[in-house]
């Protein structure tokens, strides 16, 4: 792809868990069924299509969001989230998790491409087609993980939409360096070393956000500290030295439990946003039954106007 056919990427489980807990669960079908989280992504969409004019994009999705083999590196991987250990189930409240079969079916009425692979996150996909693209790409999330994969020769950045969609942050390497006192590119590895309870990594006991920068701003990165340790003349402190040694296990595996893939395999699908929709009666009854007419209208004048502009 030229590099002037921008790519949107949306961490769309990030989007529709904030538009659920951002929009009234009272936003209803006629049938009383909560449409929030339809409602809420929809009109993130429009109003990323509009500001953003994106020529391309894909939701993202989570085919799996406790990989087989990130768990097997580091069991707590998630685990304080499972719902059903059985089943693997993450905890989700039912009446978010019976959106998300219509987002689906909305998306492919709409002609908007969603891509999910079995045994790969959403990270993990995102990784994959950021890396892949020739770029310029913008990365949608509310997730700090996706910061590693900032790249500015490439043109990939992050908007980050911790305080909202409409109040994204743009994220480049510079902003990476200025909030964590890290090289740009450094973030999973600074991560790997801080830990991060929401995600069930531990990180090493007694190293914080300021420690972890320090570490690796002076050591390059993970391999580089990890060869100082081993190193009696290295530039670190007992202190320092005796909680690395005691996390050796932890920094063995946990850097590729953190990575973002980027060797997920791809299923056919086509990006391009389209001007109509793919299934303009489905998308009268999807309107219809739920009660979402005036979200989906909204997407569709976004996808005309950006088609007309361009």
């Amino acid at each position: 792809m030229a590099r002037d056919h921008k790519l949107l990427l949306l961490d769309t489980a990030s989007l529709y868990f904030r538009a659920f807990y951002g929009v009234p669960e009272s936003i209803t079908a006629p049938d009383g069924t909560p449409v929030n989280a339809v409602r809420g992504l929809l009109d993130f969409i429009a109003r990323l299509v509009t500001d953003r004019s994106p020529d391309r994009l894909v939701a993202c999705l989570d085919a799996d969001w406790r990989p087989a083999f990130r768990v097997e590196l580091l069991p707590t991987y998630k685990q304080h989230r499972v719902a059903d250990p059985a089943t693997n189930a993450e905890q989700i409240p039912p009446a978010l998790e019976a959106q998300v079969p219509v987002i689906l079916e909305v998306l492919d009425a709409l002609g908007l491409a969603h891509v999910g692979v079995p045994g790969f996150e959403a990270d993990d996909v995102i990784g994959t087609l950021a890396t892949r693209d020739t770029g310029p790409v913008d990365i949608v999330t509310g997730d700090r993980d996706l910061f590693q994969l900032v790249d500015d020769a490439r043109g990939v950045r992050i908007l980050y939409t911790a305080r909202g969609v409409g109040k994204h942050e743009i994220v480049d390497e510079s902003v990476v360096a200025s909030k964590y006192a890290i090289p740009g590119r450094a973030y999973a590895d600074f991560a790997t070393l801080r830990g991060d309870p929401s995600d069930g990594l531990p990180g090493v006991s007694g190293v914080g956000d300021k420690t972890a920068a320090t570490l690796i701003t002076r050591f390059g990165d993970l391999p580089g500290l990890l060869a100082a340790l081993d190193d009696p003349a290295a530039d670190l402190s007992p202190t320092l030295r005796r909680k690395l040694a005691d996390a050796r296990d932890y920094l063995a595996v946990a850097p590729a439990v953190v990575a973002v893939r980027t060797d997920v395999p791809l299923p056919d699908y086509d990006d391009a946003l389209p001007s109509e929709p793919a299934d303009p009666e489905a998308l009268v009854a999807l309107g219809e039954r739920w009660g979402i007419d005036s979200s989906l209208n909204r997407v569709l004048h976004a996808l005309r106007g950006r088609s007309v502009s361009a």
